[in-house]
């Protein structure tokens, strides 16, 4: 339980900000307390019935099945609460109607009650007696609860800085894998001078120590010449970089976590990494992957693994480490260009050049609140904030550079390929589907995005509307400043999803296939890698000399340098 308030915390938040403790207590109707109440119960409850033991005994599975040190935080939280869920969850009760006796959830004067599982007449008859009799209610704050409360302002530290925590030497790249360390970006290899990091030009030729952490240093005994000078000399070394989203990211919540069917010691095992890189996997996502599917992860990532960099380093061997993921689960052009944009590390005289991806594929028209057209970001405000980030590339970005701006999504997909699959929450008895799960979220306004995961189609209609207005204002900012930076040549080019989902129903498959299961709303890892692939091959038809020439020498590289240093 120690750590299940920050499953519905990003499964609701997905793509908000998540910069604030309040992040427990946002929403109505009890918004996210409600939501983690009803997650929590919902799957002890349904384990209660695999197992055929009580709803408390079904809670205290839950706790067994979480690493250290999370059990005993779970533990807590269960004797505090034991004797409440006794009291409440009778016979007739569902989840939603016990959540709502509990005072996690309630429902505010003039709405609708909210729930996920399907609610009897009577239940409802019950909870709305219940509720003329404390009309005031504001309903309980799970972040004030023993086992819960720490654990609330641990996830608001991780998940509101974008910089690496373990830095020495104040480079931005760490030693450490997460907390923003070398699942984010290249791994240092002297964390204790400044010069010394992934993408620098090499000093002195690295004839004796490695400065650009690409694992090539030396001297060739046969010629007398630099390893470097002779094998990346003139391959135009390059790094890749993407400032986005969750989808940039590549959130994901693994779909074992919230099916009771398939809950097990196994698939929680690498919960604390998972936590520490914010429940996003920079380290398999479209545009930075450099890992393969080993067995510490496999029972809970399904998928192929691709990326921008991958290619990138088959192509040339010296780009070796260079990459940067930039991203953020919530971000929108607003809080690029105040504060994410800044995480991105480059030295205009002293790095090489990079491609850099500005992929804000959503955030910009979604939000969970029911006024969500006006929270939403208009075109003009899109040029503005755009441009501010181009100002600040062209501070950084070392002459060669390439910046891509892609357009938004056109999420209304979603709808469309999910609607009337089941949930898994409601994998045991087939009793939520993502309609209903849409509907829930919206109604306790914390739904990720409220336009596209919406059972109204004109809203949906109205968000794609607006998502392709900001695409169009993108379009027009490189347009008016193709000419305007020196040190890098600015694109526009299409969000790849269409191109993806077009390609993958060709083949058979179908579009919910490419969809995270939990959220229902992020690309899969069979998504991220298909959308590496054709952003590529899009990139080698219509750009080819962005990617820079093919290496010669990587065989020699291979042969002389093997892993040349791995990445970890």
């Amino acid at each position: 339980m120690y750590v299940l308030s920050p499953f519905c915390f990003v499964l609701t938040f997905g793509l908000i900000s998540t910069s604030h403790l309040e992040f427990m207590t946002f929403g109505t109707n009890g918004g996210t307390n409600c939501a983690v109440c009803t997650v929590v119960l919902g799957l002890a409850e349904q384990l209660s019935v695999i197992h055929n033991e009580t709803v408390v005994k079904g809670l205290e599975r839950i706790c067994y099945f979480l690493p250290d040190p999370y059990q005993a935080a779970c533990k807590d939280f269960t004797d505090f609460i034991a004797a409440d869920i006794i009291k409440v969850f009778s016979r007739d009760d569902t989840v939603d109607t016990a959540c709502h006796k509990l005072s996690f959830c309630f429902t505010e004067p003039y709405s609708e009650m909210c729930h996920i599982f399907p609610i009897r007449p009577k239940q409802r008859l019950q909870l709305e007696t219940m509720q003329r009799h404390r009309p005031h209610r504001i309903g309980a704050n799970i972040c004030d609860i023993p086992g819960i409360k720490r654990i609330c302002t641990w996830i608001n530290d991780i998940f509101s800085k974008h910089d690496p925590a373990i830095d020495l030497d104040g480079d931005f790249h760490s030693v450490y894998q997460t907390l923003r360390g070398t699942s984010w970006r290249g791994k240092d290899c002297d964390d204790e001078r400044k010069a010394f990091h992934p993408g620098a030009k090499p000093i002195n030729g690295d004839k004796s120590v490695d400065s650009n952490c690409n694992g090539i240093y030396g001297v060739n005994p046969a010629t007398g010449r630099d390893y470097e000078e002779e094998l990346c000399g003139t391959s135009q070394p390059r790094g890749v970089a993407v400032l986005g989203d969750s989808i940039g990211a590549h959130f994901h919540l693994p779909r074992e976590w919230f099916n009771a069917t398939e809950m097990s010691l196994k698939v929680f095992e690498p919960l604390p990494f998972i936590l520490e890189n914010e429940l996003d996997w920079p380290e398999f996502s479209s545009t930075t992957a450099f890992m393969n599917n080993t067995e510490k992860f496999h029972d809970v990532l399904h998928g192929p693994i691709d990326s921008m960099y991958m290619r990138m380093f088959d192509r040339n061997h010296c780009n070796h480490r260079d990459y940067q993921n930039i991203a953020v689960n919530g971000a929108r052009a607003s809080s690029m260009a105040d504060t994410i944009q800044f995480s991105l590390k480059r030295n205009v005289t002293d790095d090489q050049p990079m491609i850099v991806f500005y992929a804000l594929v959503g955030n910009d028209v979604c939000n969970g609140h029911h006024d969500t057209f006006n929270h939403m970001t208009t075109a003009e405000e899109m040029k503005n904030k755009s441009i501010s980030t181009l100002n600040f590339l062209t501070k950084v970005l070392p002459k060669g550079s390439h910046v891509f701006f892609v357009g938004l999504a056109d999420g209304a997909v979603l709808y469309k390929a999910l609607s009337d699959r089941v949930h898994p929450i409601g994998s045991l008895r087939n009793d939520v589907t993502y309609s209903n799960f849409y509907d829930y979220f919206n109604c306790l306004e914390i739904s990720p995005c409220l336009g596209w995961m919406n059972t109204n189609a004109t809203i949906r209609d109205l968000t794609t509307k607006r998502a392709m207005e900001l695409s169009e204002a993108l379009k027009e900012v490189v347009t008016s400043h193709q000419s305007s930076f020196s040190n890098f040549k600015l694109y526009y080019v299409e969000n790849p999803i269409d191109q993806v989902l077009n390609e993958w129903t060709k083949q058979g498959g179908e579009a919910w296939e490419l969809l995270e299961p939990v959220d229902g709303f992020h690309s899969n890892q069979h998504g991220q890698a298909l959308t590496a692939k054709a952003v590529w091959e899009n990139l080698e038809k219509l750009y080819p000399d962005v990617l820079g020439p093919v290496n010669p020498n990587n065989s020699k590289i291979k042969s002389l340098f093997g892993n040349q240093g791995g990445y970890l």
